[in-house]
């Protein structure tokens, strides 16, 4: 029962936005002996998957959103030692590398931070490049670290061709179907996604990382 109840305050503090809380009793559970995929999947997870419903609904709206992925990011700092070795043996671990960046010309981070959050909350090594990243950097440091998600994000209508580029560059280096390559901003829809040759796009972080998942499984 007290396991329940520890999962259930993780997912509750998730909901809430309370990166005190969630760390708080991210370490309960550990020292009440749950297992770390038990916290990640049935704590972090379940509240990160219902803050997508609740965002969908129009129930929750971005501050929501960021307060979600801070409390998820805080946790995931506590989590991840415990978790190491135990998603994934070591052979596959690059499948669980994403690196992420706003691109080239384009300054807005607050979505690209949210969905930074979620998918380091789901158990991937997430790289964040930070905003206006060159593609040269980009494909440098997914190849640097073995990455096999490139996600792209631009709010600029002006930034957003770049992302079309990085894929060119990524066809002409030979290297296209080493990675996976989604694209997302407030202007990308799902028609210009697939326009330019990417393997997707999300409406929000809780689907983005759906979408990691059932690419990787592909």
């Amino acid at each position: 029962m007290i396991e329940n109840e520890l999962i259930a305050q993780i997912t509750r503090a998730v909901l809430d936005g309370d990166p005190e809380v969630a760390t708080d009793t991210t370490h309960k559970a550990l020292e009440a002996g749950i297992d770390p995929l038990r916290i990640l999947n049935e704590g972090l997870m379940a509240g990160s998957d219902e803050v997508g419903k609740r965002f969908e609904s129009g129930e929750y709206f971005l501050p929501e959103l960021m307060l979600a992925g801070r409390a998820l990011k805080a946790a995931m700092e506590i989590l991840n030692p415990s978790l190491a070795g135990k998603i994934q043996t070591a052979e596959s671990q690059g499948s669980l590398r994403v690196v992420i960046a706003t691109i080239q010309t384009d300054i807005h981070d607050i979505g690209k931070n949210i969905v930074a959050s979620m998918l380091t909350a789901a158990g991937y090594d997430v790289t964040d490049l930070g905003v206006d990243v060159p593609l040269k950097t980009i494909l440098d440091k997914a190849a640097e670290g073995g990455a096999r998600v490139i996600a792209l994000s631009a709010l600029l209508t002006t930034s957003m061709p770049y992302m079309k580029d990085l894929i060119n560059l990524l066809e002409v280096r030979g290297l296209r179907q080493k990675y996976i390559v989604l694209v997302g901003g407030a202007s990308v829809t799902e028609g210009w996604a697939r326009d330019i040759g990417s393997d997707g796009t999300a409406r929000n972080a809780a689907q983005a990382v759906t979408l990691v998942r059932e690419l990787l499984k592909s």
